[in-house]
């Protein structure tokens, strides 16, 4: 199908801001900021090549403190430093017509004390897991975490009321809470890890309670609908899980309607950070959740051309974010419109590293090599 006829090439809102297509970037982790956590000039070149006119991009993830990194080489969003090197990211992409929201989040357990001066990184809840975080020693063990005392909750809701004053001093669109994939908020919301029995735990009404005030806090800054929010139903990514996921994200989905939000990202659980665990598996949870959230919805998680029209065509999504795809070809909304061969993405690059991998792939006209065809998903293959 042409893609002038496609829904995904329609203009559509978010909050106040015009778009002109629906395919959204994907926030990535790609390590690449300087050692101030200042992002590099890389970066700057890496999302003005991604920036179309009249599309969204959303950044990778943005901590909103020095404690709060999870892994060396994410960007931070706590420094007046840290709001003039965003300033050349948003200033490039605004001059090629697109918006950018910044997605901020705190790590919480996933995280090592060599990131945080010594300190153990912190959860609702101590609840034992393992994985790798990324340290100035390579890829190690994380550090066991502690939970957070009741009166240490505020000062961490404020951190992130002042990340998105700095978001908004360097010139962004608006903001995205990042509440899904096991990070803090994630982990204050489903059971799996929130064992709590204060204000912020037990009942579903007071896991959401640290999320909706992360959103408020964002909303007194920006107004609600300049304001996003991702989530990870049923996802598996940072060892978590709820014992009724419909129950949990129905209920946060309901409150999140008072708002007015721009939108609601929701990773689909057949993905796993950038691993596919079920490619047959049909986005379900953005249809789970569009019979209860009344804004836009952005699906994300395994999506290719057809995929991303069906979801559309359905109604259970209003964007279609991309990742992995948008590392590779950075011109991906044309290469989507004129049915074009998608260049590889290289998983070797994905994390850390330099420009090779990153922002030395060409556009589609400039090369008539380095492209493959996008594998069929489980949407057309059904």
């Amino acid at each position: 199908m042409s893609g002038t006829h496609l829904k995904l090439f329609s203009s559509t809102r978010i909050g106040p801001l015009e778009l002109s297509h629906r395919v959204v970037h994907a926030p990535m982790t790609r390590l690449r900021s300087d050692a101030d956590d200042s992002p590099s000039a890389m970066m700057v070149e890496y999302y003005r090549q991604r920036a179309s006119k009249g599309g969204l991009l959303i950044t990778e993830s943005a901590h909103p403190s020095h404690d709060s990194r999870g892994y060396l080489g994410a960007p931070g969003i706590y420094t007046d430093a840290h709001v003039d090197a965003w300033k050349q990211i948003t200033d490039a992409v605004h001059a090629r017509g697109a918006r950018i929201f910044m997605q901020i989040a705190h790590d919480g357990r996933q995280s090592h004390v060599d990131l945080s001066r010594g300190n153990a990184p912190i959860a609702p809840s101590v609840v034992p897991y393992e994985t790798t975080v990324f340290t100035q020693n390579g890829w190690v063990p994380n550090s066991p975490h502690r939970a957070l005392k009741t009166d240490e909750i505020p000062a961490i809701v404020e951190s992130f009321r002042r990340a998105a004053e700095r978001a908004k001093a360097a010139g962004f669109d608006g903001v995205e809470l990042h509440n899904a994939n096991g990070y803090l908020a994630d982990t204050f919301l489903q059971d799996g890890t929130n064992r709590r029995t204060d204000a912020y735990g037990g009942t579903i009404e007071k896991r959401a309670r640290f999320s909706l005030e992360l959103v408020d806090a964002f909303a007194s800054v920006w107004g609600a609908d300049r304001v996003g929010v991702r989530v990870s139903p049923s996802g598996r990514w940072g060892a978590i899980s709820d014992s009724n996921p419909e129950a949990t994200f129905g209920y946060f989905a309901a409150r999140l309607n008072g708002y007015g939000l721009a939108y609601l990202h929701v990773i689909e659980p057949r993905v796993m950070g950038t691993e596919t665990l079920d490619e047959k598996q049909p986005p379900v949870a953005s249809s789970f959740l569009r019979t209860v959230f009344d804004g836009p919805i952005i699906a994300a998680g395994g999506f290719d051309r057809a995929g991303a029209e069906q979801i559309l065509q359905r109604g259970d999504a209003d964007l279609v974010a991309f990742g992995r795809w948008f590392s590779s070809n950075p011109d991906l909304p044309e290469r989507l419109r004129r049915d074009l061969p998608l260049a590889p993405y290289q998983r070797d690059a994905f994390w850390g590293g330099d420009e090779r991998a990153y922002i030395d792939f060409p556009a589609y006209d400039e090369t008539s090599n380095n492209t493959v065809a996008l594998e069929p998903s489980a949407d057309e293959t059904a």
